[in-house]
């Protein structure tokens, strides 16, 4: 699995230790991205939807898009914006064209990640993807990467727990990246938990 740290990380010393990782650089906040791009093996690029999101402000679209699109060249890719809480209809209006990876996000009654409700959802979306496909698609975890050694076969997967915590961790950055980056999933998904309902996602 590839782990995409969420920046901004300061101060800009404590970033530049964590030379050859993967991060995640929102569009909400992108102070970090020359230097991630400068010392990171790939990045991440997020639309920052969900930080529009909880301030009750609008996203700029247009402004993301013109953004990102000087970056996007391989191995850095972008997450297009969604409707956050949104239905499924909602959603496919942003997918008329192919893309190569799937994100699952949390919201509403799933907002909380690790509890039993949300393990409960994870699963359903699983189940239902092996029972349909042989292969999985790329599917990249929003704000999972405290999921690394769960049962979910993610292909990759962002969080900003170094951002936000290593100032009172009493850990430095880079010791906290290389515990996460040493903890990976499983290839194949298999349920540990007695799913309470199954139907159609919705």
């Amino acid at each position: 699995m590839i782990h995409y740290h969420g920046t901004p990380i300061t101060p800009r010393s404590k970033l530049l230790e964590m030379q050859g990782r993967h991060f995640c650089v929102s569009f909400a906040d992108p102070r970090d991205l020359e230097t991630c791009l400068q010392i990171g093996q790939s990045l991440m690029m997020d639309n920052g939807a969900f930080t529009a999101y909880t301030k009750g402000k609008p996203m700029d679209k247009p402004g993301f898009y013109a953004w990102c699109e000087e970056y996007l060249a391989h191995p850095n890719w972008a997450v297009i914006p969604d409707v956050i809480g949104g239905s499924v209809e909602e959603q496919r209006e942003y997918m008329k064209n192919t893309y190569g990876r799937v994100c699952l996000g949390s919201s509403g009654d799933f907002w909380q990640i690790g509890t039993r409700k949300w393990e409960q959802r994870m699963d359903q979306v699983f189940e239902m993807l092996t029972k349909t496909r042989r292969y999985l698609p790329w599917i990249h975890g929003m704000r999972m990467l405290g999921q690394s050694d769960g049962r979910w076969p993610l292909s990759s997967a962002d969080s900003s727990n170094i951002a936000r915590n290593h100032a009172i961790s009493n850990l430095e950055p880079e010791v906290m990246a290389q515990r996460i980056d040493a903890k990976n999933p499983p290839l194949k998904f298999k349920s540990s938990l007695q799913l309470d309902w199954i139907g159609e996602i919705k």
